[in-house]
């Protein structure tokens, strides 16, 4: 058996490994991206485009579709299926135009009272001199204080890797889904130790400090549920995993639409501000 069956055996236990396992597994080319999970879980999405004030940014997937029979916004950070892709859509890092298009899309949803689901796949936001020219933590910031207003439910799926701000700024959810095989942190890996150690090559060691897993995060009661993954990456693969995170995602919508409108704020409030960590 090579080293990544290896790795898929030990993601099935009822606990973790190790943590680099989780993140090469979080990372790996293979495993499916945003417009995977949109393709295999929103029905007939319609895509929508542009900020309405710079541009359009690919790195982030924007729209309406129908889930289990309801109309749903969605957003969806995508980092493409192979090098081309990737390039084109700048490896999943989102610039200041494409979060202020997700914030234009999560305003839409409370204005039509629709659910809004968010899938998560990305190292972070893109750190690049034109991104903060055009006002890269100011967009993340709002993008952030728009979801802490938000009156509609809101679930957030982590699919793969999710670090730094630019996950951040959409994870301030209702309910927050990790699949198996995924990663939350504030930064990557490298980026700790390259902070902490001034060596990024401590990325592994950097790994297993963070307590970035979705077990961990599970733990720590920052994830709501963890998805179990089947073995193997591929589309076909994949598709129990599908019919997995489907379930979770109906039962979390169903359970928030029966709390008042009212007190759907104070609720997600609350739960961000009595996290602990000890």
């Amino acid at each position: 058996m090579n080293e990544k069956n290896n790795l898929f055996e030990n993601s099935l236990l009822k606990k973790p490994s190790k943590a680099y396992e989780r993140v090469y597994l979080s990372r790996d080319k293979d495993r499916p991206k945003g417009i995977d999970f949109i393709e295999n879980l929103i029905k007939d999405p319609i895509y929508l485009h542009g900020d309405r004030y710079y541009g359009e940014d690919k790195a982030i997937l924007c729209g309406i579709g129908e889930f289990e029979g309801q109309v749903v916004n969605f957003i969806s950070l995508n980092k493409g299926r192979n090098t081309e892709e990737c390039v084109e859509y700048n490896f999943g890092m989102v610039g200041p135009e494409g979060y202020r298009k997700a914030i234009r899309i999560m305003k839409q949803a409370e204005k039509f009272n629709r659910n809004l689901i968010i899938f998560i796949d990305t190292p972070g936001a893109y750190p690049g001199i034109g991104a903060e020219e055009r006002g890269q933590a100011s967009a993340i910031a709002n993008s952030i204080y728009t979801m802490t207003n938000l009156n509609v439910p809101i679930v957030t799926v982590i699919t793969g890797e999710a670090a730094s701000g630019g996950a951040i700024a959409l994870g301030l959810s209702d309910y927050l889904i990790m699949m198996e095989n995924s990663i939350y942190s504030i930064l990557s890996p490298e980026g700790f130790a390259s902070i902490l150690w001034k060596d990024a090559k401590r990325a592994k060691e950097a790994m297993n400090l963070m307590k970035l897993t979705s077990y961990d995060l599970l733990k720590f009661k920052i994830a709501d549920e963890v998805v179990k993954e089947k073995e193997g990456l591929g589309r076909e693969e994949f598709k129990e995993n599908y019919k997995r995170l489907r379930a979770s995602i109906k039962k979390a919508l169903n359970k928030l639409s029966r709390v008042r409108k009212s007190d759907l704020l104070i609720k997600r409030r609350k739960r961000f501000s009595e996290l602990r960590w000890d």
